[in-house]
């Protein structure tokens, strides 16, 4: 008699591989899809966090910074040169969050009234969208590839 042997065969094995395959086909796209939408919505919270620490700094110190980030970042003591409105990450010029990098510019005058800032993605798995803001608080975008403006559509 011949004892009858327990397990997979060879081709039950491959079955099983070939579904897992075919569910990962599917799901790696749509994480990646989740993935910079999520990083896109956090430069867009980064541009508010800057609009409304500008504004802050601006309601202390009379003036809007006239170097950068570094100026909103934090300190022990706030002051002028750092006034402790962002975290450290935010802090940095430029910052870097969640694959975007976001620059500032000041516009000219005494005091400083004015100013741009821009968020770029690091590459194109980290976003697609080109993000603007101003002294208006009003956050644009552009998905060209183009840097946004003051005239990009706003975000919706």
């Amino acid at each position: 008699m011949r004892n009858k042997q327990k397990g997979f065969s060879l081709i039950e094995l491959l079955i099983v591989v070939a579904i897992i395959l075919i569910i990962a086909a599917i799901a790696i796209p749509n994480l990646l899809r989740s993935k910079m939408a999520a990083n896109e919505a956090s430069a867009v919270a980064s541009l508010r966090t800057f609009n409304t620490a500008i504004v802050a700094y601006q309601t202390t110190y009379g003036t809007d910074p006239d170097t950068g980030f570094a100026q909103l970042g934090p300190s022990a003591t706030p002051s002028l040169a750092a006034a402790d409105l962002v975290d450290n990450l935010l802090g940095l010029d430029p910052a870097v969050k969640s694959g975007y990098t976001m620059t500032y510019t000041p516009g000219g005058g005494t005091p400083i009234t004015t100013y741009t800032i821009i968020a770029t993605p690091v590459s194109a798995s980290t976003g697609q969208r080109y993000f603007f803001t101003d002294q208006s608080g009003v956050i644009r975008q552009t998905t060209d590839g183009n840097a946004p403006t003051a005239t990009s559509p706003p975000i919706g």
